[in-house]
Order: structure tokens, then sequence, then C-alpha cells
């Protein structure tokens, strides 16, 4: 297993990474001022859990195997795009009236923590970290790779659950003062749904290495 130091050191460079907002922090932020804090808190969790299948899968090699074949990869990289655009698109066309939009329409968190874990699961940008920063703090001499990277996989997540939910809650307080403006009651679902679209058009654009 790692000794200390090395989780010491991995928890410093992981915080350092979390704190740089990625595809998946702008997914929460947006939900979060869409839907208020609690809605957030419940996106974090499920990007997470489809952090966790991306953990499972480096444990036992699958992202190796996925970012080795192009064909793979590619089938990853386009589901995960299209799901996220389908959701900006359902966003921007809905038809909420503006005294409605400053109490928007609630999801249930159910589909919300679903959502949240699929979009993370279906990242090939998560498949890619694993594979390209975990190996750098694994030593064969230490105990088993499998089990080194598990733990190390599980740290991350740990880490990435506090980070993703101080932006859940930040977030969720600016949108609950906005929704009172009508502006921003005109124009959250095009921010939101905008931002959807474009993480989509990002992971496409994801290259195979």
């Amino acid at each position: 297993m790692p000794d200390l130091p090395t989780l010491l050191t991995f928890a410093v460079a992981a915080l350092a990474l979390l704190l740089i907002p990625g595809p998946s922090v702008l997914y929460i932020v947006a939900r979060s001022m869409q839907q208020g804090r609690r809605a957030g808190l419940v996106s974090a969790l499920g990007v997470q859990t489809g952090g966790l299948v991306h953990v499972v899968a480096a444990t036992v090699g699958v992202s190796a195997l996925v970012l080795s074949s192009a064909l793979l990869f590619s089938v990853l990289k386009f589901v995960g795009a299209a799901y996220l655009i389908y959701l900006g698109v359902r966003t921007l066309l809905s038809r909420e009236e503006v005294a409605d939009v400053a109490l928007p329409p609630t999801q249930p968190l159910a589909r919300i923590f679903w959502q949240g874990a699929t979009v993370n699961a279906l990242n090939p940008k998560t498949a890619i970290f694993f594979l390209a920063f975990l190996p750098q703090f694994v030593h064969p001499g230490h105990g088993p790779v499998w089990g080194q990277t598990l733990l190390l996989g599980l740290e991350f997540l740990a880490l990435a659950t506090v980070s993703d939910s101080t932006y859940a809650l930040l977030a969720g307080s600016v949108g609950r003062k906005l929704r009172g403006n009508q502006v921003f009651a005109r124009r959250q679902k095009y921010v939101t749904g905008s931002v959807y679209v474009a993480l989509g058009v990002g992971t496409a654009t994801v290259g195979h290495s």
C-alpha cells in the first residue's frame, strides 16, 4: 500500500488539479445555480459516482485498453458528448414563462444524481486523467499495483467530493440571490443550456493519445 508521504504528496497534487474548474465542476455549478444548493450537492455526488467507474476501470486495466483503442475511445467520447449536448438543447428549448423561471421547475434528485454520474462516467478526460496521473504515485515495491491504484483513486474521489461540494454550495447561494432578478430569470436557461452544449463540444474534441 502507498506510504504516508506518497498519500500526502498525491493529496497536494490532486487538490492543485481540483482547484482548476473542469467540465464536471461547470456542470455542478450550472445545476446549482439552476435548482439550488441541494441539487448541486446531489449532482456532485453523482459526478463522483461516475468517477468511481473510472477508478474501478483503471484498477482492472480497462482504461488502458480503451485508450489503446481509437475505436473504443471514440465511442466513449461521442456518447458522452452527445449526452451533454442533449441536456443543453433540452434546457435551451424548455418553455418556462419568465414568472416561472424565478422559481425554476425542479427535477427529481434521483434524476439529477444519475445525470451527474452519466456525465462523468462518459467523460474521456476522466479516463485519461486516471491513466496518466495515478501511475506516477504507484510503486511496485509498496504492494499490489491494483490495491495502490484503488486506494489512490478513492482518495482522489474523497478530495473531489469536498471540492465539488464547495463549488455547489457557493454557486447555489449565488443562484438563489439572482433568481429574483428578472434579467437573470430570462437568461438563466440560456446560460445553463449553453454550458452543457459547450461541455459536449469540448468532450467531442478531446484527442486520442
